[in-house]
């Protein structure tokens, strides 16, 4: 893969969550291509095995529920037997989900066929909430712990939803928000320990998770798109790999060893942008 510039990460053992997906996939790609040696960790094994088959050696995927602490921890255990100690955490499992999502952006008089507020289904948010905040949660318990004691850094994946909740999706853009929140909190506590913590926050990218909200069947934007690409400057959605850059400078001891507690928009502008 092309990057916009090479570190040396030889020394990093990484584990990525959530990396069977576009975005965490090509961050694996980015972080080997690099020398690190990456884990791959999903509950989509199948996903992530692809991908790390691409990789090649430098690279593992491993089975791994984010939701179920004992799976975290043998997940933890074939990394090291393969690669050593964790010393580079990305938490990216996460996601939305239909059932905490409403029909409509803001509420209407007719309710008839709707799903507004009122009706979203209470698992549902729970399940997005514990799939992104629970999930970081639970996996910086489990690698993180070795990392007091050597040093680390642990890097989130947050989103724009965190600065501004978008439309129809509260319970995912509540989530983020948390993420963002939590960042903040894990880098001042483990700051003694010399662990880093900080976030990424992606703009409009069209992922697999995405791309029902932003096409038609037909693959033309929907409406949703159209309002999108007016709040964004750079009137564009991001490619996947305009994110390497932010990715790779904090993963750099060298470069970013005093950036702790931060939350960096890639994003075209959005977030800069009033609307006006």
């Amino acid at each position: 893969m092309k990057l916009p510039f090479k570190v040396d990460l030889s020394s990093k053992v990484v584990a990525i969550t959530g990396a069977g997906g576009v975005i965490c996939g090509e961050f694996s790609k980015a972080l080997a291509a690099c020398g690190a040696k990456v884990a791959l960790l999903d509950v989509n094994f199948e996903a992530a095995k692809k991908i790390a088959d691409e990789i090649g050696e430098n690279a593992i995927a491993v089975r791994c529920n984010c939701l179920d602490k004992n799976s975290i921890a043998e997940a933890k255990n074939i990394v090291e037997e393969s690669f050593g100690k964790v010393n580079f955490l990305i938490n990216g499992a996460g996601g939305n989900n239909p059932r905490a999502t409403t029909d409509n952006e803001t509420m209407t008089a007719d309710t008839q066929n709707v799903k507004d507020f009122f009706h979203l289904d209470e698992s549902g948010l729970r399940f997005v909430f514990d799939l992104n905040i629970m999930t970081a949660f639970l996996v910086t318990q489990v690698f993180a712990e070795d990392m007091v004691k050597t040093g680390g850094n642990i890097i989130n994946v947050s989103s724009m939803n965190a600065y501004r909740p978008l439309t129809k999706i509260p319970a995912y853009s509540a989530a983020k928000a948390g993420i963002s929140n939590l960042t903040q909190w894990l880098a001042v506590h483990f700051a003694p320990c010399n662990i880093r913590v900080n976030a990424i926050a992606p703009g409009f990218f069209v992922t697999n998770q995405n791309r029902n909200l932003l096409f038609d069947e037909k693959g033309q934007p929907t409406a949703r798109t159209a309002k999108i690409l007016a709040a964004t400057p750079m009137k564009k959605f991001g490619e996947i790999s305009d994110l390497t850059g932010a990715l790779l400078w904090l993963a750099d001891d060298s470069a970013s060893g005093f950036v702790t507690g931060t939350v960096i928009p890639v994003d075209g502008g959005f977030s800069a942008y009033s609307g006006v």
